[in-house]
Formats: C-alpha cells, structure tokens, sequence
C-alpha cells in the first residue's frame, strides 16, 4: 500500500514537473502559430484567383516578420534561465534566435528565387503557384528540421565536426563568390528525380490542375504538378544543407552557456519562421526585386563570418566572447542586410539616372520647316 502511494507521488511529481515546465510552452506556442499561419496561408492560396498587389504583399510579410519579432522577445524577456550558466541564457537565446531568423531569412529570399525559376521553366499557371510554394515551404521546414536535429546531435556528441562545419560554410562562400550574379541553372530533364519519375509512371502533360497524380485511360498517371514538386524537393534538400550548418553556426556559439535541447529549439524556431509568410514575399518580390541585387553577396559576408567563428571557436578567448556578447553576431548580420539593401537601392537610382541621362542626350531634335520657298 505505501508502495503504491510512493509510486503515485512519483508519478504526478513527474507529470507536474512536465506540464508546468515553462519551456515546454514556448513549444507548443511556437506549433501553435506554425498551425494557424500554415492554415491561413494555404486557406488564402487555394482560393486566391487573383496576384496580390505589391502593397498587400508587403504588409502581410511584415505581419509576419513581427510575429517572428514578438516571438523572440518573449524568448528574451521571459524564457527561463539556464541554472548551469552564470550567463543571462535568456538574453542570449534572444539574440541568438533573432540572429539565426535573419539569417535564414536572407537564405530563403533565395531560396524562393530558385522557386520562381522553377515555375517559369515548368511552366505553372499563376494560380497554381502558390499552392506549390506552400507545399515547398512544408518540405523545406521538414528537411531543415531534420538536419538540424541530426546535426546538433552529431555535433554535440562530437565536438570536432563543428569545424568541419565550420570549413564547409567557407567553401560555400567563395563558390557563391565564384558565380558571381549568373543564374543558377536548374535542367528538370537532368534531374535523378524527375528522370526516375518520367521512366516509372505515365506522365499526365495536359493535366493542368493541383493534383499529384490522374487516370489516363483508366491507369495511374503522374501530373506536371507532381514533377514540379519533385524538382522544388530536391532543390530543398540542398538549401537545407546550405543553411542548417549556417543556423548551427549562428546558435552554438558559446555553447556551453546552452542545453541541447535549447539550441534544438531556436534552430527549429527560428528556421520556420524565416520559412513563413514567403508566399506574400513571392507576390512582393516581382515589385521589390531591386532591393535584394545584392542580397548573394550579403549571404556570402554572413556564411563567411559564421564558418569562421567555428573554425576559430576551439580557442577560449574568442568563443567566451562571442558567448558574452552575442549582439556582436546580431550586429554584424543586421549591418550586412542593410547595407546589401540600401546598396542595391542607390545602384538602382545610380542605373535610373544614367539611363535618363543617356536617353536625353540621344534624343533627336525636333526641327522645323526647312523647305526653301
């Protein structure tokens, strides 16, 4: 009978301990917005007839970018201390998470110029579009995720592979460098995917609607739907190994002031926040685009910064620093947006001006009446 009363204590010690964890609730506030807003952006693109104009593109991407805002001051004003660090955790988490969500902010701005790339070549009708943008972003959030968690894993078990890391962020940024401003060329007719799909199945061409498969003759048959997303898939694949090692930079720096599980919860945070509301931002970019001319070399300055944090962080000095003054990262990113930003803008006046100016000093005179009498 005491047995059994010790056994009950224990376990409703044990549930009490997890339903009133506080950080348990920023979890399920964070599941909770993703449901909502992936609801209400799939709700609005399903029965969208129409583009959005610019300017209600804009407003509901900065709705979203406040609720990311929102989100990350709650982490920092009210997410509860770390009792193994002598550091204010909470702070920290909340310069991290707003780190890691620009970031991977400016990853998936291009990220989604991919996308638009892949819906001209495909040939997707407008209406269509952002359907398949919502269920590209659903598969990014799902790789992401899943690296992100392998790999904190991975390096928190071994240390050494965040240099490894570290050394790939820098490979990436001088290949990046390396293309310069070319397009990235994406042929569906060479992609493993694709072909394997086109060799298994009967390819529905005519069939125009979202849908990921059709009858033709009364056999299964796959739609152009289907391959586009198959291609955005693939393409995700190697965004998410682009940017998980760029987020994993961004938070474990000073990782000993943090848990595992924390780290775990900004990266995931942080890289489905970055990941919503791009539909609106799709709808802006076609109005905005001259904002983000040089959004690559800003990306490749941050993937640069952070892989260099990870090589160097194996020495004491340089990690507690960054570990007590994380607002130097948050600075160096926020900088680096805004400056790619207001770059882009004077060069686009700079091009306006030049191009006016140009066609005023070709422009023809008018002449007169110039028949002698």
């Amino acid at each position: 009978m005491l047995s059994d009363f010790i056994n009950m204590q224990a376990t409703f010690a044990a549930y009490y301990k997890i339903t009133m964890n506080p950080r348990l609730y920023y979890w399920f506030a964070f599941v909770l917005i993703f449901i909502i807003g992936f609801y209400v952006d799939m709700r609005a693109a399903k029965h969208r007839h129409k583009e959005e104009s610019v300017a209600t593109a804009l407003k509901w991407t900065g709705f979203w970018i406040c609720v990311a805002f929102l989100f990350g001051l709650a982490i920092a004003l009210f997410y509860p201390q770390n009792e193994g660090s002598a550091i204010s955790t909470k702070s920290m988490m909340g310069m991290k998470f707003y780190s890691a969500y620009l970031t991977e902010y400016m990853l998936s701005i291009d990220n989604l110029f991919v996308f638009i790339m892949i819906f001209a070549m495909m040939k997707v009708p407008g209406e269509i579009q952002p359907i398949l943008l919502k269920y590209g972003i659903l598969l990014s959030i799902f790789f992401r995720t899943l690296f992100i968690l392998v790999g904190m894993g991975l390096i928190n078990r071994f240390e050494w592979l965040i240099y490894l890391f570290g050394a790939f962020l820098i490979y990436m940024t001088f290949k990046m460098m390396k293309s310069g401003d070319e397009e990235e060329t994406i042929d569906p007719e060479k992609n493993t995917l694709i072909r394997a799909a086109k060799k298994i199945f009967t390819v529905d061409v005519n069939n125009k609607d979202p849908k990921f498969h059709s009858r033709i003759n009364g056999k299964f048959a796959i739609t152009p739907f289907a391959l586009t997303f198959l291609l955005i898939g693939s393409t995700d694949v190697m965004f998410a190994v682009d940017s998980v090692p760029a987020v994993i930079g961004v938070i474990r720096e000073g990782n000993e002031a943090l848990t595992l599980y924390e780290s775990n919860f900004l990266a995931i945070s942080s890289n489905t926040f970055a990941l919503m509301g791009l539909i609106s931002l799709f709808f802006a970019l076609k109005g905005i685009m001259k904002l983000f001319r040089h959004l690559k070399t800003g990306i490749c300055f941050i993937l640069f910064f952070v892989g260099a944090k990870m090589l160097l962080s194996g020495i004491e000095s340089v990690s507690m620093f960054f570990a007590k003054h994380s607002w130097v990262s948050l600075t160096v990113i926020v900088a680096t947006l805004a400056i790619s930003i207001l770059y882009s803008v004077l060069e686009s006046k700079l091009i306006a001006r030049r191009q006016a100016s140009l066609s005023v000093n070709y422009e023809v005179p008018e002449t007169g009446n110039t028949d002698k009498e």
